[in-house]
């Protein structure tokens, strides 16, 4: 018998893990951090539903802390079997861990400070996880390149082919022994968009007989990625004419490389004004120059410009900053300029500081790039609140807010569509699961595929546990 377990991400976008128990053998596909309202996170997160007992291998799909981020954790409460992962993610995951690791701790002083204050309503913070943590997990990472079968487990073996959704993404091919017989799982994580820049476009397996898919945006359609280049052209001239900044929350990883690369066409182009833009993000300098390593990631028009001596990632009037009184300065500079800041649904991170001096002044932008999850911060700008709390404190929101939706690396609607219908014209599949999605957003995806002729569509609650 074949058995999955949704641990996270079920009917919601973070936390993701899935439990895949096979008769020889466990493996657990992700281990992301919860994301949402402080509290609940908080909880979740320590918790961790997990018998590290009975875990015999991790496979990781992609760095992003939502798939990642509670790797630590797993190792903090006693797991030392491998984790495996594409050369790239294994690369990422020490300066992502590690900047997690960092950011609680700087933010539990943080909220200690402010208590010290007589904020009375605020409670201590203590960080999940510590870099030695982080440090030990990365010693159990194994490195699998694409395309090459690997045993993971008794009676499991993977295959990573390329998601195409941020550097070093993959799509996790698993043939599970079933008493003799072979049932092929496929699990896309975070399934990129054919045609975007930088990266290769998803790849399609082959013989798959069950489809574990994530569907973040399962009920909507993406604008054409020009459209978008084109907004955020009009969205920085228009904030510059009026004096003002605009900040870019950002995910450190593809997120913030891929909008780099667009300002540096538009300012090519002579579309935007030559004002300076600050990617103020020590993970995100970091994880730029792990770019710089993969080239093996790259689609043609990248590497082909990497050839000709050009990086996609500088071009003059841009500034790396890792100092934090150089990011102090930035806000404090009355200037107008555009600041590139991590974390992307604004729930740690320098993009905090830059937000709670510039979201006051009706003069600045605050231009949103990806996905919001419900109860982050970045959830309730795009919400537009009256007020927004920021380090314990509310702040009126009076900055302009902007959400360009058409730079997201997760494919739609019709991809995901597209993505299911090809992978079923090259198997026998006979279940679809969707995770990692909202519930809207998943009967809505549930829904097409029923159209399509999908006999048997899934969408598990978290706990659930569905045979193969």
């Amino acid at each position: 018998m074949i058995e999955l377990e949704f641990v996270g991400a079920a009917q919601t976008v973070t936390g993701s893990k899935h439990l895949l128990r096979a008769p020889k053998a466990n493996v657990l596909l992700d281990c992301g951090l919860f994301q949402g309202h402080r509290r609940e996170a908080n909880q979740r997160n320590r918790s961790l539903p997990l018998d590290v007992g009975e875990l015999d291998a991790v496979v990781l799909s992609h760095a992003h802390i939502d798939h990642s981020g509670a790797l630590p954790i797993l190792f903090q409460k006693g797991y030392r079997g491998p984790v495996f992962a594409t050369p790239a993610t294994r690369d990422l995951c020490l300066p992502m861990l590690e900047d997690a690791a960092a950011i609680q701790e700087a933010d539990a002083r943080h909220i200690a400070r402010l208590i010290e204050r007589k904020h009375a309503d605020l409670e201590p913070v203590e960080p999940l996880f510590t870099s030695d943590d982080v440090v030990g997990l990365l010693g159990q990472m194994v490195a699998i390149p694409y395309g090459r079968r690997t045993v993971v487990a008794t009676g499991v073996t993977a295959t990573f082919l390329d998601a195409g959704h941020v550097l070093g993404s993959a799509i996790v091919v698993l043939d599970i022994d079933d008493e003799g017989a072979v049932t092929r799982l496929v699990f896309t994580g975070d399934l990129g968009r054919p045609h975007l820049p930088i990266l290769r476009d998803p790849q399609v397996p082959d013989g798959a007989n069950c489809l574990l898919m994530e569907s973040t945006y399962g009920d909507r359609l993406h604008g054409p990625l020009e459209q978008s280049a084109t907004a955020l052209a009009e969205t920085i001239s228009r904030t510059v004419a009026r004096g003002g900044k605009v900040i870019i929350p950002s995910f450190a990883l593809e997120r913030a490389q891929e909008v780099i690369f667009e300002l540096k066409r538009l300012r090519l182009a002579g579309r935007i004004p030559l004002v300076p833009v600050y990617v103020d993000s020590p993970l995100t300098v970091k994880l730029t120059e792990v770019f710089r390593r993969h080239p093996d990631c790259y689609d043609r028009e990248t590497f082909e410009l990497l050839r000709s001596g050009e990086s996609p990632f500088d071009f003059e009037g841009l500034e790396y900053v890792s100092e934090v009184a150089k990011s102090k300065a930035i806000d404090a500079a009355d200037e107008p300029c555009v600041i590139i800041s991590a974390s992307g649904m604004c729930e740690g991170g320098r993009v905090l500081h830059h937000l709670r001096m510039a979201i006051e002044n009706e003069r600045n932008t605050v231009l949103m790039v990806g996905f919001q999850a419900q109860h982050t911060l970045g959830r309730r700008l795009v919400e537009r609140r009256r007020e927004v709390r920021i380090f314990g404190l509310m702040h009126p929101l009076r900055a302009e807010v902007v959400v360009l939706d058409g730079f997201s690396a997760h494919a739609d609607q019709r991809g995901l569509v597209e993505f299911a219908e090809a992978t079923r014209k090259r198997g026998q599949l006979q279940q679809v699961i969707l995770v990692h999605g909202e519930l809207p957003a998943q009967k809505a995806l549930a829904g097409v595929l029923d159209e399509h002729g999908f006999p048997t569509v899934h969408i598990p609650e978290a706990g659930t546990r569905l045979r193969l």
